[in-house]
């Protein structure tokens, strides 16, 4: 009888000192839990918010009245002159049609696409335009000529407002003088300056700067 007493007894202690270590196992699963729960919670930041993380426009460097006749969107907008070498962009800018047929004339398209990093001044079509015709016409038959006066608006290296001020070589072979800032530029040749009308516009491959006259060598 004492035997199965005793037996009984230690079946009871055996029993409830499972269960006494079951629990407390789950007690620590749920400590674990909580406290794995509240790292995460404490290591969660704050997602930026869709407007911090669009890109920025390619026209936001730009500077200049004329800018704001640049398409919104399209190959001829900033964000998309961006995209294409100098010479394909131009041809996407409703300013600049006359250049672009100048470069075709003088057959300088491969050579401005296909150069590493240029800055252009270019001449809108009202500039051209100032150019009496049959003078214009004369130009855009002579190719040597033609050839010098667009290569006279071409600098061999990538330049942005601050690095353009001052004496800069072009390809013709001759120099420009830029002054100025984002406020207003202006460069020249001789006695009369052309007038930065939109400027900073990046391509890729070049820097432009669009002007309100043609600048002879």
């Amino acid at each position: 009888m004492k035997n199965t007493t005793f037996k009984r007894t230690g079946a009871l202690a055996a029993t409830a000192l499972t269960l006494s270590l079951g629990l407390a196992a789950c007690g620590d699963d749920a400590d674990e839990t909580s406290t794995a729960s509240e790292d995460t919670s404490s290591e969660t930041t704050d997602e930026p918010t869709e407007e911090e993380t669009a890109e920025a426009s390619a026209g936001d460097q730009t500077f200049g009245d004329a800018c704001s006749a640049v398409p919104q969107d399209g190959a001829g907008s900033f964000d998309g002159m961006v995209q294409d070498p100098v010479a394909t962009a131009a041809s996407n800018n409703p300013l600049l049609g006359t250049l672009v047929t100048a470069v075709g004339e003088a057959e300088l398209v491969d050579t401005l696409n296909g150069a590493e990093a240029l800055t252009v001044f270019a001449p809108t079509d009202d500039a051209f335009a100032a150019i009496p015709e049959k003078d214009l016409n004369a130009v855009l038959a002579d190719k040597e000529t033609l050839t010098a006066i667009l290569t006279h608006h071409v600098i061999g290296e990538q330049l942005d407002p601050e690095a353009v001020v001052g004496e800069q070589d072009t390809l013709n072979g001759d120099t420009l003088t830029i002054e100025g800032d984002t406020d207003g530029m202006t460069v020249q040749n001789g006695d009369t300056p052309a007038n930065v009308l939109c400027g900073n516009i990046p391509t890729a491959n070049a820097t432009v700067y669009v002007v309100d006259a043609v600048l002879m060598p």
